[in-house]
């Protein structure tokens, strides 16, 4: 006579059928979320500072209800989308504080754990170098200096927690991503200050005759 598997698969759909809805709230809210930040960054750049502070509010939202909806199922909180979520949703807020000189907000601060924040910290790094170089096109060269004095910081601490890639999500790849931005932007950096010290000597040199 055959087991009774009634009781077994009433266990197990009981805990699947949780877990598998609670992924796919979870997994809609860090999609959306991540569009919103994606928007939020875009209206960053362009100067839309509100629009971006409403999109960046609304993705905490998202987020903050996956992981009230995950809470239970580690398993599925940790696989990935809304760790990548979290970042986006890091990226954001500190592109924000970066390009506006306020303090950084702590991953406490934004509910989120340790780890995506430093990659989204390491990824605001692009976004700065963005920035710098607006600056450097409308003539700011103090704020463009500015800008790689933030993205020099942020590389340097990055560069000093040098922990296993298990524990960081491959942290040193982010890392050396953002090296490479870093000295290209230094790169332009320098050839746009030599290029308007030369403009200013012939502009004197001009005036002088």
């Amino acid at each position: 006579m055959p087991p009774d598997l009634d009781g077994v698969e009433a266990a197990a759909r009981e805990v699947l059928d949780a877990k598998y809805a609670a992924r796919e709230t979870g997994l809609a809210n860090s999609r959306q979320a991540i569009r919103r930040c994606a928007n939020a960054i875009r209206s960053l750049h362009r100067g839309e500072e509100a629009e971006a502070l409403a999109l960046m509010d609304e993705a905490a939202g998202l987020l903050s209800e996956a992981y009230s909806r995950l809470a239970e199922h580690p398993d599925v909180l940790y696989a990935g989308f809304v760790s990548d979520a979290s970042k986006e949703y890091a990226e954001a807020r500190l592109f924000h504080a970066l390009s506006s000189s306020a303090p950084l907000p702590l991953p406490d601060d934004l509910g989120v754990p340790v780890v995506p924040y430093l990659h989204g910290l390491g990824e605001a790094v692009g976004e700065m170098r963005r920035r710098m170089l607006d600056l450097l096109r409308a003539g700011d060269l103090e704020g463009g200096e500015a800008a790689l004095r933030a993205m020099d910081t942020i590389l340097e601490l990055l560069a000093s927690l040098d922990y296993p890639d298990g524990m960081t999500s491959g942290l040193r790849r982010t890392t050396d991503v953002a090296r490479a931005l870093v000295e290209r932007s230094r790169s332009d950096l320098t050839t746009t200050v030599i290029q308007e010290r030369l403009r200013r000597s012939l502009e004197a040199a001009d005036s002088s005759q």
